[in-house]
């Protein structure tokens, strides 16, 4: 199982600040640029959870 960086928002949907923070978060534990991220949005389009994976394997 991959080990991973996930952020979801307070309320039903994540703000730019919780976004800013995951992306620092991610950055902080070493996680390269060039990585893609998953992300899972709601009916009408908004993040609602934001996840990363700390290696390659995932």
């Amino acid at each position: 199982m991959a080990t991973t960086i996930r952020a979801t928002g307070e309320g039903k949907d994540m703000t730019l600040d919780e976004l800013a923070q995951f992306v620092e978060d991610a950055r902080k534990a070493g996680v390269p640029g060039e990585r893609n991220i998953r992300a899972e949005l709601s009916m009408s389009g908004k993040i609602k959870v934001v996840e990363v994976a700390l290696n390659e394997e995932a």
